[in-house]
């Protein structure tokens, strides 16, 4: 018995060693409140991001990807999870280590690297992956131990809530030129600690998870990529101060982040170009960091036996719809950056299919010729990427606390609020979403055709998921 034992355990070492090595590997990007400012996305600004552009000529790029929660901790924990927020519960902010308290979905679920761990990968990290960096402990190996949100000054430069009377909450929200040198900010050390990884050799495939912090407030970088954006250059993008005039009440209490900047506020001040200008440098920066992953990569010995992915948790207003903020369900907070590169080719492609975050996950597996996991609610990309132009079935569902999405097809994009209010916009015609068509009875159809898209139930708020913000979110995290 101990024989045949050890011959089967042998045979499985040698499996794993030869067959294993077949499997691609994975590099798997991610970036934090990256808008469609990004040169390649086309966005009504564009900052020149050169190697995140390289990546999107070697690959896929998405054009109308959505993320599936409007804010850093939800969304990332339904891409990790492979789970829409009406199915966990996880609509709002909440801490790794609760992804999967929530219910008896989520605690069936399987974390992606685990996933892979499961299927003979070495999983690794380095800075944020989820909210929390990898406070779930879900990774082999993680190297993420630095000053979270990059080096901060004693005191703030230009804003600060907790001393205007007229706001509340707390937001890291700043701007300025800070520190002096690239190698004292959190991208820059994540990004040094991956090109290590990437020059190393590995004995089975390896799933590595990198995460960069920036754009996310606070926007700070050093001098040399705000001089790389003279304010007498920048534009700012298209306002209509009587945006809100046709949306439903309803809207704006879900929309309403008391502790951001207003557009407004900021032309009082001056300070709409400087904000912008700061954004601007911090996508800059950062696409120099990710220059340096891919780099390293097309240097290594991995070069052509690696999938990659490259994706940002969701949008962010910079001034449209007088906010600076995400955490709403308008167009600009839920479109975010998503490319594919596989090793079979595929290049310079733009699919604007509706495609989800939620699919990372089943696409991964799919590319990568692992067992499907029948837990995901997402769909495989790969026939996109094989297809760009193929005609895809689904539309791209964004939530927002329990009864609140966003319901994206090609053209259209319509939200349903919990109390039974709609908005509706023709993206082709109108993508600043300035005429809300829903009570144009031109477009009853549209919006039936859209709205049997709305899940016919919804998991509870998780007790772990809430805001400590906004009183809308305030109130209902009492009630569950």
């Amino acid at each position: 018995m101990k024989l045949k034992k050890l011959l089967t355990v042998g045979l499985t070492v040698f499996i794993l060693n030869v067959f294993g090595k077949e499997k691609p590997n994975v590099l798997f990007i991610a970036i934090d409140d990256l808008n469609d400012y990004v040169n390649c996305m086309g966005g009504s600004i564009k900052i020149p991001t050169p190697n995140i552009d390289r990546l999107a000529r070697k690959g896929t790029l998405f054009t109308n990807a959505h993320c599936q929660a409007p804010i850093c901790g939800p969304s990332r924990a339904s891409i990790m999870t492979g789970l829409y927020p009406s199915t966990s519960g996880n609509y709002l902010q909440l801490k790794d280590i609760n992804i999967k308290k929530g219910n008896a979905a989520l605690n069936k679920a399987i974390f992606m690297p685990d996933y892979f761990e499961q299927n003979g990968y070495k999983s690794m990290a380095v800075g944020k992956i989820y909210h929390n960096g990898d406070a779930a402990k879900t990774f082999d190996e993680y190297g993420g131990k630095f000053a979270w949100m990059g080096p901060k000054p004693k005191q703030r430069f230009n804003y600060d809530p907790s001393k205007m009377d007229h706001k509340t909450g707390s937001t890291q929200t700043d701007w300025g030129a800070y520190p002096e040198q690239d190698s004292l900010m959190t991208d820059y050390q994540s990004a040094k600690w991956a090109v290590d990884k990437l020059q190393q050799a590995y004995d089975k495939p390896f799933f590595l998870a990198v995460g960069f912090v920036r754009p996310h407030v606070p926007w700070y970088a050093p001098k040399k990529w705000f001089d790389m954006f003279p304010l007498d250059s920048i534009e700012t993008p298209p306002y209509n101060k009587n945006d809100f005039d046709d949306i439903p009440d309803f809207a704006r209490k879900v929309a309403d982040a008391p502790m951001m900047p207003t557009t407004e506020e900021l032309i009082k001040s001056g300070e709409w170009k400087n904000a912008i200008q700061a954004y601007m440098a911090c996508v800059a920066f950062v696409d120099a960091q990710v220059g340096k992953v891919l780099d390293a990569l097309e240097n290594s010995e991995h070069a052509d036996n690696t999938v990659i992915v490259l994706w940002a948790d969701h949008g962010y207003h910079l001034g449209e719809k007088n906010r600076f903020a995400k955490q709403a369900l308008w167009e600009r907070d839920t479109r975010t950056l998503l490319i594919f590169k596989d090793i079979n080719g595929n290049s310079s492609q733009t699919c604007t299919a509706p495609v989800q975050l939620l699919d990372i996950y089943p696409t991964l597996i799919d590319m990568c010729k692992l067992p499907p996991s029948e837990l995901l609610e997402g769909h495989s990309l790969v026939d996109l990427i094989k297809s760009p132009e193929k005609k895809w079935a689904y539309p791209a569902l964004s939530f927002y606390g329990e009864g609140n999405i966003a319901i994206r097809d090609e053209r259209f994009r319509l939200t349903k609020y919990e109390d039974g209010s709609l908005e509706l916009y023709d993206m082709k015609n109108d993508p600043n979403e300035w005429t809300n068509l829903a009570k144009d009875t031109a477009y009853k159809k549209t919006i039936q055709g859209l709205i049997q898209y709305v899940p016919h139930s919804w998991a509870p708020l998780s007790e772990y998921s809430k805001y400590n913000f906004n009183e809308y979110f305030i109130e209902k995290s009492k009630t569950e």
